[in-house]
């Protein structure tokens, strides 16, 4: 199961074990629970530290807990967590084996302090690059305090009990049974979700900080570099970061982002997250902005009002919030939200093999879906709203190669319909003359372009028709002071190097204008 090389590392990795470890599998005759068995032996003789055990009483076979040997600490993996989840592997061993977690103090003082019985359970699908932040923040809980349980399920393993619950996205997680979430999260928001009273505290602490220099709101690629360059200037800094990466994380390959030939959404996010602690950057999660109000006199204060409340102020904003996917706004499209209708063909697309299934929008994200899918479902129809498919020509002439993908022009979606479970087809307009169309799919994969998040803004400052916020060549905007970057704005192009660049732009601008203008008394 293991190659020389991923051997090599992970006896690296287990030299930081600090107490030994149990692997115990709990297995059947099928043939994964013999390459679970094979797997677990190889990692057994990696370490000393480190022994294998079967006759474990799991009812998912196979699966396997990491145990501590000297404590009721313990993590579950229900399938082999190769993949993106490998990571998630290597931490939960490290973890479980004493050697302590990267979360903050104040969070760890948070998290031991939780009462009650928290059993968490999350499906995961090995080509989910969402899903290992989600699955080692649970991992990380449940080692933390013996009140948590936390079970990651490849649900690739179990259709039956996937089928049973109705899972069609992952991320998904259930907690104590109950559906809790769908979707990327980190350590913070399921902190907040679970722990109002902790959230509601950590809240009004916020009003105590200090004002900033340089607030940047938002935490993708503008945003961050907005925050290291100011940081770099000396000033004080403050960012608003409620998901590292943005959109990037979304992003399954990159390979135009200049100077690196390839590399994957998580793995850039996780960089720029790096990067920006490594600077004295006041970093504030699980955190969004609801509100902005402008300074009442030129060097005054700006305030952010957030969600919870908080209140931050500054004497320069830099609002980088990105941008998020476009839906169809049609009937039935929320009530099916991942029962169906999903955004993300790498992550969703797995659990609708030999199904059939609709993509929506025939520029490149749609294509490539199409192209994706096309090898995992039995048969994809391609919806697009134009005359023509705008996606570049060589994906153009694959997805017309692929025998099981129909492309429809000239089709605007008008209806999600569904049994009240899960859904079950669509309904289409040809806009050219008008008729009606109706087929049965599983599934649509939305991928229809992006809006900008802005919808907090709206009325205090200059927008396009679309949200974007309009910006000069400097990126100021409407309001002295506030400045903006990225895919949030006017400026075309909507790239991950183009948005750093504006970034890095809206931060030098914004040193320049504190210290070209005296600070209100």
């Amino acid at each position: 199961m293991l190659n020389d090389e991923l051997k090599g590392q992970l006896r690296g990795y287990l030299q930081h074990l600090r107490h030994n470890i149990i692997l115990v599998a709990s297995l059947d005759e099928g043939d994964k629970s013999r390459e679970m068995k094979e797997f677990l032996n190889e990692i057994s003789e990696l370490s000393d530290k480190v022994s294998y055990q079967e006759g474990g009483n799991d009812v998912r076979r196979p699966s396997f807990l990491i145990r501590a040997a000297d404590s009721d600490v313990q993590v579950c993996f229900a399938g082999i967590p190769m993949g993106h989840e490998f990571t998630s592997l290597v931490l939960a061993l490290l973890q479980v084996g004493g050697h302590p977690p990267k979360v903050e103090a104040e969070q760890v003082a948070q998290i031991k302090a939780l009462k009650g019985d928290f059993h968490f359970e999350t499906y995961f699908s090995l080509s989910c690059h969402n899903c290992p932040d989600v699955v080692q923040a649970l991992n990380t809980l449940s080692v933390l305090n013996p009140n948590i349980r936390h079970t990651a399920i490849d649900g690739a393993l179990f259709q039956d009990e996937v089928n049973e619950r109705d899972v069609r996205s992952v991320p998904q997680v259930f907690l104590n049974g109950e559906r809790f979430s769908t979707g990327r999260m980190e350590l913070p928001e399921i902190l907040a979700k679970i722990d109002t009273e902790g959230a509601a505290k950590a809240s009004e602490k916020l009003n105590d900080e200090a004002p900033f220099d340089t607030l940047v709101i938002g935490s993708g690629p503008a945003g961050c570099a907005a925050a290291i360059y100011t940081a770099r200037k000396g000033v004080r800094t403050g960012l608003l970061a409620e998901r590292f990466g943005g959109q990037v994380m979304d992003t399954a390959g990159i390979e135009n982002f200049i100077s690196v030939p390839e590399t994957e959404g998580p793995a850039l996010a996780k960089n720029l997250e790096q990067h920006v602690r490594s600077y004295d950057v006041r970093v504030i999660t699980a955190q969004r902005a609801a509100k902005l109000i402008p300074a009442e006199k030129e060097g005054g204060l700006h305030e952010i009002v957030l969600e919870s409340g908080a209140r931050l102020k500054a004497r320069t904003i830099i609002v980088a919030t990105g941008a998020r996917w476009r839906q169809l706004n049609v009937p039935g499209e929320e009530e099916y939200r991942t029962r169906g209708v999903a955004y993300c063909p790498h992550c969703d697309g797995p659990f609708f093999k030999g199904r059939p299934v609709a993509v929506a929008g025939g520029g490149n994200s749609g294509v490539e879906a199409a192209i994706d899918l096309a090898g995992i479902v039995s048969h994809v129809t391609l919806l697009q709203y134009d005359p023509v498919l705008t996606a570049d020509e060589v994906l153009q002439n694959k997805v017309r190669s692929l025998p099981n993908v129909d492309i429809v022009v000239n089709a605007r979606t008008t209806e999600i319909r569904g049994d009240g479970r899960k859904m079950t087809g669509l309904s289409w307009q040809d806009v050219k003359d008008g008729s009606e169309h109706s087929i049965d799919v599983d599934g649509i994969f939305v991928q229809i372009g992006l809006l900008p998040n802005t919808d907090w803004l709206k009325g205090g400052i200059e927008m396009s028709r679309i949200g974007e916020i309009g910006i000069d060549e400097r990126c100021r905007t409407s309001i002295p002071g506030v400045f903006a970057a990225g895919d949030a704005t006017t400026v075309p192009y909507k790239q991950i190097i183009v948005a750093m660049g504006e970034g890095a732009k809206a931060a030098l601008s914004a040193f320049d204008h504190i210290i070209r203008v005296p600070a209100a008394s």
